[in-house]
Parts: structure tokens; sequence; C-alpha cells
């Protein structure tokens, strides 16, 4: 039995891979590739937070921080020096490593709302810091990506399915580390951790270091997102790399998909970014405030209906359909 639920799973991910490899070979719309693209980044994203924020229970809204390092890494790499962003990718991501070292030493000193604060307050700071830099990192007015055309080495392309597929490879990527660590000792001591991190503790968990180890995981992969997401729209200041909304976003993703789960964020993205799309090319500007409207409604009947959030839910109907079906064989 449990042989033939794990090959129904790989055949379930197999079919799903070809559908996503496949899509921008069928769908032609510039919007509609935007959006998958955008379901894609943050999807990334929320998986990179849920790490922390999910499976720790750290309620980190400070992770623009990590986006922005990242972001900036390798735009001025690209700029001033001339080199590849699929370099300054990686290098972004061990900035953001370097730099979770100190914040993290002093934020998991604190618990609760005064981490949380506390790591809000590091990635304004951080924007703050990189107003001043006018020499170094353009100030407040930013800097356009130089347009190459055609540059796959240089991560520009023309059309946006290329775009797209690096998004589905970051995604990819994100996923696979989360689920090697769901099933290692790691996961189950960031579980713990979670649920009540003295008796963790008590039980000979060194959680200090297990939360530095998967922090640094964290902001690598969301630094990662932060480089592509300045490729993609060609243009960097402080007030969008280090932007309150991508922490936030993050969160809401992973909450509304389900917290500590693999495929948590990716639902409550897609849940999420297609309601705000679809809201913004109906209505355009004459409602303004309506996507926020929904956000709040859709999040408060999760939080009051569902708790576990949409894979909640799924898994739910999931196991009442698999019992009924071995009652009848």
């Amino acid at each position: 039995m449990m042989f033939g639920i794990s090959t129904r799973v790989w055949l379930l991910l197999a079919a799903g891979a070809a559908v996503l490899i496949a899509l921008p070979l069928v769908v032609t719309s510039s919007f509609a590739i935007d959006i998958c693209i955008r379901i894609l980044m943050f999807s990334f994203i929320g998986v990179a937070w849920n790490l922390m924020g999910g499976y720790a229970k750290q309620l980190s809204l400070g992770h623009a921080a990590y986006f922005g390092l990242g972001a900036y890494t390798s735009t001025i790499m690209q700029i001033n020096y001339g080199i590849s962003p699929w370099i300054g990718m990686v290098a972004g991501g061990v900035v953001a490593m370097l730099a979770s070292l100190p914040i993290g030493w002093l934020c998991f000193r604190l618990r609760g709302p005064y981490f949380t604060i506390a790591t809000i307050a590091t990635a304004q700071a951080l924007m703050l810091i990189f107003l001043k830099f006018r020499d170094f990192a353009w100030g407040a007015e930013g800097t356009t990506i130089p347009n190459l055309g055609n540059a796959p080495l240089m991560m520009q392309f023309e059309e946006k399915a290329g775009y797209y597929y690096v998004a589905l490879g970051l995604l990819a990527l994100g996923l696979a580390i989360t689920y090697q660590m769901e099933k290692s000792w790691m996961g189950y001591y960031l579980v713990a951790i979670g649920e009540d991190e003295d008796a963790a503790e008590a039980i000979g968990v060194n959680a200090p270091r297990i939360k530095r180890d998967i922090y640094l995981i964290s902001s690598f992969l969301t630094a990662l997102a932060g480089t592509f997401y300045t490729q993609y729209i060609y243009f960097i200041d402080p007030a969008t790399a280090f932007s309150f909304n991508i922490s936030i976003e993050a969160a809401l993703v992973s909450i509304v998909g389900g917290i500590g789960t693999l495929w948590g964020p990716v639902i409550g993205t897609i849940l999420l970014e297609t309601t705000s799309a679809l809201l913004q090319s109906w209505l355009g500007s004459s409602l303004g405030g309506v996507q926020l409207t929904v956000y709040s409604l859709i999040l408060m009947a999760v939080i009051l209906w569902r708790p576990t959030g949409l894979m909640g839910i799924m898994t739910e109907w999931y196991q009442r359909l698999f019992r009924r079906r071995s009652v009848q064989t």
C-alpha cells in the first residue's frame, strides 16, 4: 500500500513538472507568463522563509534584508566589474549568509514579538544605510540594469520564457532543500524547537546552533531571489530591494498555504498572487485598497477557519478519500 501511494505521488509530481516545463510553449500571453513568473518567485521566497518561520516558528519579518543584499551584491558586481549575475547570485547568497550571522546572534537572544520587531528593524536599517551610499550603491535614485538584449550568460533574455525557467529552477531548488531538510535530523530538531524551545534544549537539542544553521540556508535562498528579481525588472533602488512588502508577502503566502509544510508556500502564493493579478487587471486603479482588503479577508478566513492553512484542508480531503477507497477495497 505504501508503495502504491509513493508511486502515485511521484507520477503526480512528474506530470506537474511536465506541465510547468511546457507551459511557456503553450501560453503566448506575456501577461499570463508574468503572473506565472511572480507566482514562482514568491513561492520560492515563501519556501525560503518557511524554513525559518514555518518549521522553527521564528516569525521573521526582516527577510527583505537578505533579498536586498543579494540584489545589490550581484548588481554592483555586474555594473562595476562586468561579472555575470549568475556568479553574482551565488556571491550575494554568501554575503547574505555572512550578514545573517551577526543579525541572528543579536535577534535570537529575543523571542516572540520582540524577535519579530528586531528583524523588521534590521531590514529597515539596511535600507537606510543603502540610501546613504550614493557613490557605492547609487543612493535613493537607484540605477537601471544595462539591457544587453538576448544574453543568457548575463541572465538577460528577449522572451519572458527565459525568466520563467530561471524562476522554476529556483523554486525546484528550494523545494528540494526543504524536502531533504524535512527528512533529516535537522527537520525534527526544528519542529521540536518550534513547539517548545526550552523542552527541546532540555533533551539535548542545541537550539542556538540549529536556528543559526537554518537561518543561514534561509538567507542564502532569499538572496538568490533578490538577484533574480533585479534582473527581471532591470532596476534597483533601496525602496525596492529592501521593501517591507517582500517580508510580508513571504510570511503571508506561507501562513495561508500552511506553515511548516513543503507545498504550503506554493499553494498560498498561487491563491494570493493570482487573486492580486486578476483584481489589478479587472479593477485597475478605480478602487484603491481592494487588493489589500481581499488579502486581509483571505488571511482572516484561514486563521479563523483553518489555522493549518490550505495544506491542512487538502490533507484532510486526501485522507478522507483514501479511507473511503480503503473501505471499498
